[in-house]
C-alpha cells in the first residue's frame, strides 16, 4: 500500500507541473504572436530605408556622413548583448552568451579597450558569475521594447561613436529569420555598414535619385533613422527568438509530463493489482486454515 500511495502522491506532482507548463506554453504562444506582428510591422519600413542607405552610401557622392565611417584604429570597442529576463526559455541564452564569451576573448587577446552593456538578468547574472564588469545595464525591455526606449538608446550610441567615445559598437542577440529559425550573432551596429543585406529582397542595382533640398542634408537624416531603425528592429528579433524559445521548451515539458503520467498510472495500476491479489492470497489463506 505504501508504494501505491508514493506513486499517487509523485502522479500528483507531476500533474500539477504539467498544469504550469501547458499554462506557460499557451502563454508563450500568445506572447510571439503580438511580438511577431511588431516585428513583420517595422521590417517593411527598415528593409527599405536601409536600401536606400545603402545606394547613397555607395553612389559617388562628395560627402559622406560620421556614422559611416570605419575608423582606422579600433582601440575603444563597446559591446551590447541582448538576454532576457526570465528562464526557462530552452538554450536561447546559453547561445547569445557562448558568442559573447568568445567575443571577449578576441577584445582582450587584441588587447582592446572594452565597454560591456547587458540588456536582461541572465546576461547581467552571467556576467556577475564571470566577474566581467558591465559598464551599463537594462532589465526594463522585456517582450515589448518600444520605440522610445530604443531611440534613447541609440541616440547615446550615435553621439559616443561621432564624438570618439568608441570606435565600434557591436551587438549579440538571437536574430529572427522564420518561425522555425533564429539564430545568435554578432553584429556590428556602428560604423554602419551593411545595410541592405538585412533583406534578402535588398535591390542589386543601384538607383538614381534628385536630391531635394541636398543630397547632404537627406543623408543626415536618413542614415541616423536607419541605425535607430535597425536596431529597434534587432531589439524586436530577440523578443521574438525568445517567446518562441520558451514555447518550444515549455511544449517538450508538457510532453515529457505527459509522458510520464502515463508511466505512473501503469506503475499504479499494477502495483495496486499486486496489492489486490495479495489481499485475496490472504483472505483465502485465512479460509482455508478455519476448514
Amino acid at each position: 500500500m505504501a508504494k501505491a500511495r508514493a506513486i499517487i502522491k509523485r502522479l500528483k506532482a507531476v500533474k500539477n507541473i504539467r498544469k504550469i507548463t501547458r499554462t506557460m506554453e499557451l502563454i508563450a504562444t500568445a506572447r510571439f504572436k503580438k511580438a511577431l506582428d511588431r516585428a513583420a510591422d517595422a521590417e517593411a519600413y527598415t528593409r527599405k530605408i536601409a536600401e536606400i542607405v545603402a545606394d547613397l552610401s555607395s553612389a559617388e557622392l562628395s560627402f559622406t556622413h560620421p556614422l559611416l565611417q570605419k575608423r582606422d584604429q579600433e582601440e575603444r570597442v563597446l559591446v551590447l548583448v541582448l538576454t532576457s529576463n526570465r528562464g526557462l526559455c530552452g538554450g536561447y541564452n546559453s547561445s547569445i552568451l557562448r558568442i559573447l564569451g568568445q567575443r571577449l576573448k578576441e577584445l582582450q587577446t587584441q588587447h582592446k579597450n572594452l565597454s560591456l552593456e547587458v540588456s536582461g538578468k541572465r546576461g547581467l547574472a552571467y556576467s556577475k558569475f564571470s566577474g566581467l564588469p558591465v559598464a551599463r545595464a537594462f532589465t526594463h525591455f522585456e517582450d515589448k521594447p518600444t520605440f522610445a526606449e530604443v531611440d534613447e538608446l541609440a541616440t547615446r550610441y550615435a553621439e559616443l561613436f561621432v564624438n570618439g567615445g568608441v570606435d565600434r559598437i557591436d551587438l549579440i542577440y538571437t536574430k529572427f529569420h522564420t518561425i522555425s529559425r533564429q539564430v545568435a550573432v554578432r553584429e556590428t551596429l556602428l560604423p554602419v555598414q551593411n545595410l541592405a543585406a538585412e533583406s534578402e529582397s535588398a535591390s542589386q542595382t543601384t538607383s538614381d535619385y534628385e536630391f531635394l533640398p541636398s543630397a547632404q542634408a537627406i543623408l543626415e537624416e536618413l542614415v541616423p533613422a536607419a541605425f535607430k531603425a535597425r536596431l529597434f528592429k534587432c531589439f524586436l528579433d530577440a523578443a521574438v527568438s525568445e517567446q518562441i524559445a520558451r514555447r518550444v521548451a515549455m511544449k517538450g515539458a508538457t510532453e515529457n509530463a505527459d509522458e510520464m503520467i502515463g508511466t505512473l498510472s501503469t506503475r499504479y495500476n499494477r502495483a495496486r493489482q499486486s496489492q489486490i491479489t495479495s489481499e485475496l492470497s490472504e483472505i483465502i489463506g485465512g479460509a482455508a486454515a478455519l476448514e
